[in-house]
């Protein structure tokens, strides 16, 4: 039986962080995008009626599940990109069935919180 990963609409780009050390001694890090891209399933995820601010929830951080198709070289310490968005992910990878999927929660967090 295999395991539904969504309706994979979305191109999204994962991304590993990768430093440099300069002579002095000093790091520097960027993200350098990891191929190949991937069709993903990415939703929103919105609070219900029952849902508020002190259950864990936070708009401002606007979480967001990803489901895509089994890959091993996504970890924890990755981001994600798509539509203009950039995302850390917070949650997972989960592999979903016997390596069809994998599912993780991200977030992306508001111009007044720390870069993901």
């Amino acid at each position: 039986m295999r395991v539904p990963i969504g309706k994979r609409d979305t191109l999204v780009t994962f991304q590993c962080r990768s430093g440099t050390q300069s002579a002095s001694g000093a790091w520097t890090y960027t993200w350098a995008d990891v191929e190949p891209q991937e069709y993903c399933e990415a939703l929103d995820i919105l609070p219900s009626r029952a849902e508020s601010m002190g259950d864990n929830i936070d708009i401002a951080r606007r979480p967001c599940r990803i489901r895509c198709l089994y890959r091993d070289d996504v970890t924890p310490d990755m981001r994600v990109t798509f539509d203009g968005r950039t995302l850390k992910i917070v949650s997972g990878p989960a592999e979903l069935g016997r390596r069809q999927g994998l599912e993780m929660l991200c977030e992306e967090l508001s111009t007044e919180g720390e870069a993901p």
